[in-house]
């Protein structure tokens, strides 16, 4: 089980959240460097996980990089920092991004707020509130809360996908062995329209 401090965070804290994450990812792509939190929101010095998503703004909008941990042991902004830099790099699963890439990019984070082991997944499982994880026999994986709805996918689709991601069978979820953990996670992105940061 996690860790985790129980979060809630304002939409001001969302906004920073995602500010800071842009911050560290153009750090990281442009110089090379971590970027270093700095002066901390009250609610950033939680230990709770985080995760940051970059997806591309062009053609059909494809992920550039999704990385982080819902196991909190480090204060939330850090974790901020550490997911927006493996997102940015070939660490994620994709290549790393590019200087040229980052006008075009939406950056979003997700701030963990509690996570729980769930025998009755579809039942439990809310979709665009919660991400899933899946563990089983050594093998792991987990996909972003908003991706279900993005593309339309009923709780068994996107239970069935994060198996696939973890390299197990589609069903592997409906194993006995299977541990099945639904990230309660807050999500603040980017607006394409260049507007104010949304909570999702």
């Amino acid at each position: 089980m996690s860790n985790a401090e129980a979060v809630r965070l304002t939409y001001e804290d969302g906004a920073r959240a995602v500010e800071l994450a842009r911050e560290s990812v153009e750090a990281f792509v442009l110089q090379g460097q971590r970027e270093q939190p700095g002066s901390m929101r009250d609610a950033f010095y939680a230990r709770t996980g985080a995760f940051v998503r970059l997806q591309s703004t062009r053609g059909r909008g494809r992920m550039r990089g999704c990385a982080g941990s819902y196991r909190g042991k480090d204060q939330l902004g850090h974790a901020i920092v550490d997911a927006a830099i493996k997102a940015a790099s070939a660490d994620s699963g994709g290549s790393e991004l590019e200087p040229k890439e980052l006008d075009s990019v939406l950056v979003s984070a997700c701030v963990v707020s509690g996570v729980t082991l769930t025998n009755d997944p579809v039942a439990d499982l809310e979709l665009g509130r919660h991400g899933v994880a899946i563990d089983h026999n050594g093998k792991h994986g987990w996909l972003y809360p908003t991706i279900p709805v993005e593309n339309d996918w009923s709780e068994e689709r996107f239970l069935s996908r994060v198996c696939r991601k973890a390299g197990l069978s589609p069903l592997a979820w409906q194993e006995e062995e299977t541990m099945v953990t639904l990230i309660d996670g807050q999500v603040f992105r980017e607006r394409e329209d260049g507007g104010s940061v949304e909570q999702l």
